[in-house]
């Protein structure tokens, strides 16, 4: 630990989890009361575990939508009670649980128990560290990349400096990953364990499955995960193996499910079909597609879902400079195009660089982005959904792959030939312009910085080059500070 603490990548870690949390503080002090998603029904949850001290029950009527929409028009003003919003009542008690004793601490008061889910983001990027330094062992500039994403995403601040079981959620599955990567990348560690360390490590990641399924439903992910970690380690696995994985997972979860199954009748034992039944007035996909077209429907969800998943604050209701939109866009495209040259890369050196560990481990994290998108799709063909916040539970695989990716983009060999067309992309936009009568000076403006910057630092070395590599995630930070100044308090 001693020598860990004398590198700078450790004093670079501890940099970005202080200034993550400052960042937190801030966004929980400075967001209004109830302006953060589904905050209210989360609190009643809370405070219903606290007055009532028994578990809640989803009824219809639970979710007011017109009075909902009339308390989140008038901003939630003091004299409207938000009593009647109870519409998270189904969701697994983990959190909740976890969360009453600070609700009596603080006297109910809501931003001691904001703090809990600040509290969780910083154990996220402690683990998000450890998932990449499992799996990419040789790059710390990638594992502090990744975490500096999760933690300076504003949208990702604001939630998790809200009351809601979605940060704890978020931290349960990557430390359910982190075991799996741990046990398929470093095959000699169980074999200097023995086979009852290993099956007690798989233990504890088995439990923390369990745990999973009773914070959120979204880390339902995890068993799929699992299931395919058992092929990827086929050569260490066997019954018992499985057995430990699982076991824990489904006595922790059993009787939850059978109350469930009690309360809500058949097999609803997830309660999802109380749910779809109670949220009667939430905007249905199938009549937006009829109303207004399938082609303005996906567009509309694209631009939301990109736009929520950075900064759309409130309940979607305050989005950020349409500048700076343009601005996480450029980076993302870098990003995405970079990514696809790495694989390419990879693909040409038919993973030479790459142990074979890594390339299964990186699989599993593959996986894990699959599965989360695949959900949010699923959620949204029966409601409407574009919220980019849904794709959190995947953040940290999100988070890797944009690191990749820009640093691709920084390889010399890369950075020179996309130099070139960054300049002539702002050149056409210049000639458009003086065509059309009106140009976007910010789109010429970042384009030719963009251009400027992969060209410069093409031609540097050392350090200069982890400064551009980290220059994005500065602007981030700083986009993040400026956020409940600029646009959540004003606003909301």
């Amino acid at each position: 630990m001693a020598d860990w603490l004398r590198r700078p990548a450790a004093w670079i870690l501890v940099a970005i989890v202080v200034v993550y949390c400052v960042l937190g503080v801030l966004y929980a002090v400075y967001t209004p009361p109830w302006q953060a998603p589904d905050e209210p029904a989360h609190y009643n949850y809370v405070r219903y575990l606290a007055e009532q001290r028994r578990l809640p029950v989803l009824q219809p009527g639970d979710y007011p939508h017109a009075y909902l929409e009339k308390i989140k028009g008038a901003k939630f003003p003091p004299e409207m009670t938000i009593d009647p919003i109870r519409y998270e009542f189904w969701q697994p008690p983990l959190y909740y649980l976890l969360a009453v004793p600070i609700y009596f601490l603080g006297g109910g008061a809501l931003i001691p128990l904001r703090l809990l889910s600040v509290a969780c983001g910083a154990g996220l990027l402690i683990v998000a560290y450890g998932i990449v330094r499992q799996v990419f062992p040789q790059n710390e500039s990638l594992a502090l990349g990744t975490v500096a994403l999760i933690a300076f995403i504003p949208q990702h601040l604001a939630m998790t400096a809200a009351v809601n079981n979605d940060t704890l959620a978020e931290l349960i599955l990557a430390g359910v990953v982190w075991g799996l990567v741990r046990w398929i990348v470093r095959e000699e560690i169980w074999g200097t364990k023995g086979k009852w360390g290993e099956l007690g490590e798989l233990a504890r990641v088995g439990v923390l499955i369990g745990l999973g399924l009773l914070t959120k439903t979204s880390t339902v992910v995890s068993v799929p995960l699992v299931l395919v970690a058992l092929v990827l380690c086929r050569k260490q696995a066997d019954a018992r193996s499985f057995v430990n994985l699982l076991l824990p997972a489904v006595l922790l979860v059993l009787p939850w499910l059978v109350r469930n199954a009690a309360v809500y009748g058949g097999l609803d034992v997830l309660a999802w079909g109380r749910h779809d039944a109670v949220v009667v007035g939430q905007p249905r996909t199938a009549d937006w597609v009829a109303l207004y077209g399938p082609g303005n429907v996906l567009r509309w969800g694209l631009t939301t879902t990109f736009q929520s998943f950075w900064a759309q604050f409130g309940w979607m209701a305050v989005p950020i400079d349409a500048r700076i939109y343009l601005a996480l866009a450029l980076f993302s495209g870098l990003a995405g195009i970079g990514f696809v040259l790495y694989v390419m890369r990879v693909w040409r050196e038919r993973g030479l660089r790459l142990a074979e560990g890594t390339q299964r481990a990186a699989g599993l994290l593959a996986l894990w982005l699959m599965l989360t998108g695949t959900m949010y799709l699923w959620f949204n063909a029966t409601f409407v959904q574009h919220q980019g916040r849904y794709l959190f539970p995947a953040l940290v695989p999100i988070a890797i792959g944009f690191a990749l990716g820009w640093r691709e983009v920084l390889r010399q060999e890369n950075a020179r030939w996309l130099a070139v067309v960054l300049l002539v992309g702002a050149g056409l936009l210049v000639v458009r312009g003086l065509v059309a009568g009106q140009f976007s000076k910010t789109a010429v403006a970042l384009a030719g910085g963009a251009a400027a910057l992969l060209g410069g630092q093409s031609f540097l070395e050392g350090r200069f080059r982890l400064a551009a590599f980290a220059l994005p995630y500065l602007g981030l930070a700083v986009l993040a500070l400026i956020c409940p100044f600029v646009f959540i308090a004003p606003y909301l």
